[in-house]
């Protein structure tokens, strides 16, 4: 079997970058660890029995990395979030703060709305149809 494990979201912080993924999108912080070059080494995951993606939340290194941050796909939404219940989760992340830039669509595909995350990167909520 073979699957993409993690994808690197660079970020400004570590630790806001946690703090938003963990509390306002719900996600669960599975690994933090100090690297030798200080740096750290940050795993989120949208919850338990996640069969997809981890997100390696990689703090810039420098200018180049810097200027990424928040806009790593050109605008474009780049990260997909499914859900089992898109209402509960979106008005769960909407009282956490979280900033949807349109309101809820209900395609054949499912039901859909895009929001930023604390810098900017545009994702899609999806609860797919059954």
């Amino acid at each position: 079997m073979r699957r993409i494990a993690l994808v690197t979201l660079v970020v400004h912080d570590y630790d806001e970058a946690i703090r938003f993924y963990t509390e306002a999108l719900g996600f669960r912080l599975i690994e933090d660890a100090p690297r030798p070059d200080g740096g750290r080494w940050v795993v989120v995951e949208p919850g338990a029995g996640n069969a997809g993606a981890a997100l390696l939340l990689a703090r810039a290194a420098n200018e180049e990395q810097r200027a990424r941050v928040g806009d790593q796909t050109g605008g474009r939404v780049g990260f997909f979030l499914h859900t089992d219940d898109f209402a509960r989760d979106q008005a769960r992340m909407t009282a956490a703060g979280v900033t949807f830039l349109e309101e809820p669509r209900h395609e054949p595909y499912g039901s859909v709305a895009v929001f930023q995350d604390l810098y900017g990167n545009r994702w899609d909520l999806l609860q797919p149809a059954a």
